[in-house]
């Protein structure tokens, strides 16, 4: 069963799967929590790729310096396998956005959709830290 009803956001992210080749669209909070995932992906499956993607994104912004010691902005990550790729950007203060595509997939329009997608949303896709994990403040 597909529990794509657990938020709103959810149909928000089939809008980034209308490019051919597109498979699966997720939405993550920096702690690798779920916050929407789309059609095609069920919620356990969606649960377990965010908890990933968000160790994906912590090991591609500690790595940025290899790529220009001066700038350590992380803004996306690409993984490509030999059946597709997973896109992964920035989503807003503490969200990623995450997107699954075959082989055969324009590339440049899966990014264009998915910064179309982040734009659109704005705050709605921000997701402040958690508070109170760790017996801090």
């Amino acid at each position: 069963m597909n529990d794509h009803g657990h938020n709103d956001l959810g149909w928000m992210l089939d809008e980034a799967l209308r490019v051919p080749e597109a498979r699966h669209a997720i939405l993550l909070s920096a702690d690798g929590m779920l916050r929407a995932h789309s059609r095609g992906i069920d919620r356990d499956e969606a649960d377990r790729q965010a908890a990933a993607l968000s160790g994906l994104q912590s090991i591609s912004r500690s790595t940025s310096a290899f790529a220009d010691p001066r700038e350590t902005r992380w803004r996306q990550t690409l993984v490509e396998f030999d059946g597709g790729y997973v896109f992964l950007v920035a989503a807003g203060t503490g969200a990623y956005l995450a997107v699954s595509a075959s082989e055969h997939v324009d590339m440049e329009s899966v990014t264009y959709a998915m910064q179309k997608l982040v734009d659109r949303l704005g705050k709605e896709l921000t997701s402040p830290p958690r508070q109170g994990l760790g017996g801090r403040p």
